[in-house]
């Protein structure tokens, strides 16, 4: 049996990436084209996969590009971005397994034990005044934000993944603008 797949890139191994809240995530900015994205990626040693993936609007197509880093991202990908026509980048999932570090308000939201996460999230919200609410998945979150987490199996244990977004003009909520891949994201 096949463990890499359940192997998880220690803290200390992943890119550091900031994110300003509908803007950028790491190298990446809202709005971006998929080429842009994908040059942006490659020197920052990842390759790229595209796909066209089920359209949430007739009018408009919509694409899938995972990234990986050359071999060790063998069996998934560490982070895939969605794109819609003449819109541009509107969702960036990062893996919790083998993703980079985000961190948003000073707190890494990838790879970690999600109550863990919760309870810094929950204490920097009470210390900086900052609401909280429960995302989509049902982890807690920021509202304002433009992320949503979630947790995904590594062997044994849980880890936390997230989703950064920008509605922009064309929708209203992450769930209008994310494609329903993502919440089924493990």
């Amino acid at each position: 049996m096949d463990l890499d797949y359940w192997a998880v890139l220690a803290d200390s191994e992943r890119e550091r990436w900031g994110y300003v809240p509908g803007q950028t995530v790491g190298p990446l900015s809202f709005g971006d084209d998929r080429r842009e994205a994908v040059a942006v990626m490659a020197r920052h040693g990842f390759t790229a996969e595209e796909r066209e993936i089920e359209r949430w609007s007739p009018q408009r197509a919509q694409w899938r590009v995972e990234f990986r880093r050359a071999e060790s991202d063998e069996h998934r990908s560490a982070v895939k971005c969605y794109f819609v026509e003449d819109v541009g980048l509107t969702c960036v999932l990062v893996d919790g397994l083998r993703g980079p570090q985000v961190t948003c308000e000073g707190i890494r939201l990838i790879g970690r034990v999600p109550s863990e996460l919760d309870a810094e999230m929950e204490a920097r919200a009470v210390e900086r005044g900052l609401g909280i609410s429960f995302c989509l998945t049902g982890d807690l979150c920021w509202p304002d934000f433009k992320f949503d987490r979630g947790g995904q199996r590594a062997g044994d244990m849980v880890l936390s993944w997230a989703s950064f977004f920008n509605t922009g003009e064309i929708a209203g909520t992450s769930w209008d603008i994310t494609p329903a891949e993502v919440w089924h994201h493990w």
